[in-house]
């Protein structure tokens, strides 16, 4: 089965079953101030568990382009990656469990082949702690449907201590809870989760990694990293909602959130244990084999550097053809890393050449299809890697010369672990080439040294960025909301006070202030800015309705709606006008000929209408009093301001 064959499967077969089908999410999240980016199907649904109507209906489904920048340095075994899609089909209030976990299992075994005798469950044995009793309706029904094909699924307990137990259907603790923050102690009040199960791969035991490894004598269970099992799919049921006080209280309506890795569900339709073999992978795979003339399998660090570089170029280039490339600040910076880690490891394989500009359309022409984004940026993104590939090659030559320094001013002098760590943190120079520059003296890198001094320097940089995040995920949900719509006022009066050409070139938001970088050629005065201030706080304090509608892209812009960052919404998007006598939670026809065009003589009833993803408030008066407090060139033409 083909990458792009699975993909429409999946998406057709839960369209039968009554669900709508809606593109992905932008892999840099709008407006969230939590996260650099998408790292999972449901984060941009978090608004319709929590009770916003969505446009398409009630059943959702769609895969999800996703990246997680904490997995790079997992990446290099056989399941692991940095980006990834997932697979997703949601149900805001409608169908629950029984629904959910019998339709997931047809299409694993029916749809898609799979051996039911290869499938194995879990389920959430609930906590006293939080008040959540254990779900035993879950395994329930994964006895029925087992029963259904010829199974006899026993349901067991204490796995992890006992093995397997001739069980199918396992009770795990927090593990099978899912919210975005993790287990339930971690979630932040507000944010929802739930219990969920887990669908689980056996590969057979003879593909247990128990030979000469760590897993030789340890107990086998489905949630073991040994080899043997993979998980494929989880179906959470998001019911419950963290409470200021700590305890968890049941949603209005029950949800259902599954998501199904892609990779991996490619892998197991071939009952393929490693996720690079697979046609997701192999095409870089082998034209990394043709310019480094190694073999993949030719041993398990070449085995490892082949993996690592496929998922960091396909990353990188996924990640650019989303509008983030190579730098040193915020999602660039993990896209300049991804490149780095590539070019460093290529040359554990023997490419000395330059490589990544060649690589690009090789990784295009798997996703050309499903995502035409890709191919259109093609030669946009080969320059950018390119780039980035130069500069890097500069930093190692900039690296040896330090290293030379060091020697010259010192002939006894050697390369420590921390030493290492400076020439990593400094200039980006990578530790194994530290370490195979020290070998060449006869001397030898204290790895320990290395990562102490690492870990030392992570330490003090999450403590800097603590405050940032301090809200956890919801990061105080209600001044963020107040601040995204403030964000809208905030443009409207500067394209009304400075002129039409003012343009919005960005912004960020936290709990403690709004940032927002805008058009404009000169720095502002005193008077422009007090007027700028003085006319957001007339609407505040006009209690201005926040609507929402809608609709499709086309008809948004025909509406008046703008946007400056055209290329990121889907064919399907989300207007919010603030002001306004008009009902726009009517059809986008008829908004659309209600609209009031704006000329010399005339102007909308409304002040700002823009896409958006929310959240906002419901009136402006929500908002309470502002402040400019800071302003500031970014750049040539781009200025920054600051609010709170």
């Amino acid at each position: 089965m083909q990458p792009d064959e699975l993909r429409n499967l999946y998406l057709n077969s839960f369209k039968k079953y009554g669900h709508a089908i809606v593109p992905s999410a932008s892999i840099v999240p709008e407006n969230d101030p939590t996260t650099l980016f998408t790292g999972s199907g449901m984060q941009p649904m978090m608004e319709y568990f929590l009770g916003a109507p969505h446009p398409k209906g009630t059943r959702i489904v769609n895969s999800q382009i996703c990246f997680r920048s904490q997995d790079i340095e997992e990446v290099g075994d056989n399941r692991h990656t940095t980006f990834f899609e997932m697979l997703g089909n949601w149900s805001f209030g409608d169908y629950f469990k029984k629904e959910q976990l019998r339709w997931v299992f047809e299409f694993l075994t029916k749809n898609l082949g799979l051996d039911p005798q290869n499938l194995y469950v879990s389920a959430y044995e609930g906590n006293s702690k939080i008040g959540v009793d254990r779900d035993k309706e879950t395994p329930a029904i994964w006895k029925k449907l087992f029963a259904e094909v010829g199974i006899v699924a026993e349901v067991v307990e204490n796995a992890v201590e006992k093995g397997l137990q001739g069980g199918r259907i396992f009770y795990y603790g927090d593990g099978n809870w899912w919210s975005r923050a993790g287990a339930p102690k971690n979630m932040p009040a507000g944010e929802p989760g739930g219990p969920d199960s887990e669908i689980f791969y056996d590969f057979g035991v003879d593909r247990r990694l128990h030979e000469n490894s760590e897993f030789k004598n340890k107990v086998c269970h489905i949630n073991c990293d040994c080899g043997r099992f993979l998980e494929i799919g989880n179906s959470v049921f998001m019911q419950y909602q963290k409470q200021e006080d700590g305890s968890f209280a049941e949603l209005p309506k029950k949800n259902v959130d599954f998501g199904g890795g892609f990779e991996r569900i490619l892998a197991v339709t071939q009952d393929e244990i490693d996720i690079f073999k697979t046609g997701l992978f192999s095409p870089i795979i082998m034209y990394l084999e043709k310019i480094s003339g190694q073999k993949y399998n030719a041993s398990e660090d070449s085995t490892r550097s082949f993996r690592v570089i496929a998922d960091h170029m396909r990353a990188a280039v996924m990640l650019a053809a989303n509008g983030v490339y190579p730098s040193n600040k915020k999602q660039g910076y993990f896209a300049r890393r991804l490149v780095r880690r590539s070019i460093r490891y290529a040359k554990m394989i023997g490419i000395d050449q330059l490589f990544t500009a060649d690589l690009v359309p090789v990784i295009v022409e798997i996703y050309k299809d499903s995502y035409p984004d890709v191919s259109q940026k093609l030669v946009q993104i080969q320059n950018a890697l390119a780039l980035e590939e130069n500069k890097f090659v500069k930093t190692i030559e900039k690296g040896l010369k330090v290293i030379e320094k060091y020697q010259e001013a010192k002939e006894s002098f050697v390369i420590d672990g921390i030493t290492a760590f400076k020439l990593y943190e400094t200039y980006g120079f990578p530790f194994e080439l530290t370490q195979e520059i020290a070998q060449e003296k006869g001397q030898k890198i204290s790895l320990e040294e290395f990562e102490i001094a690492k870990k030392l320097h992570s330490d003090q940089s999450r403590s800097s960025s603590a405050d940032k995040f301090k809200g956890g995920l919801q990061d105080s949900s209600e001044q963020t909301t107040k601040y995204h719509t403030t964000t809208h006022l905030l443009h409207a009066a500067l394209r009304k006070i400075l002129g039409k050409h003012v343009q919005q070139k960005g912004s960020n938001i936290t709990v403690d202030r709004l940032r927002f970088d805008f058009s404009h050629p000169q720095a502002l005065t005193q008077e422009e800015k007090q007027k700028i201030q003085d006319q957001i706080t007339t609407w505040i304090e006009a209690v201005l309705p926040v609507t929402v509608a809608h609709m499709s892209k086309e008809e948004a812009l025909k509406s008046g709606a703008i946007a400056f960052f055209i290329e990121k919404y889907p064919d399907e998007v989300t207007v919010y006008t603030i002001g306004g006598k008009q009902d726009l939670t009517a059809s986008a026809e008829n908004l659309a000929d209600s609209v009031q065009k704006t000329d010399e003589n005339t102007s909308p009833d409304w002040i700002s209408k823009e896409f958006c993803g929310g959240p906002h408030v419901k009136n402006t008066s929500e908002i309470g009093k502002i402040e400019i407090f800071r302003e500031k060139a970014v750049s040539a033409g781009t200025r920054r301001l600051y609010l709170r």
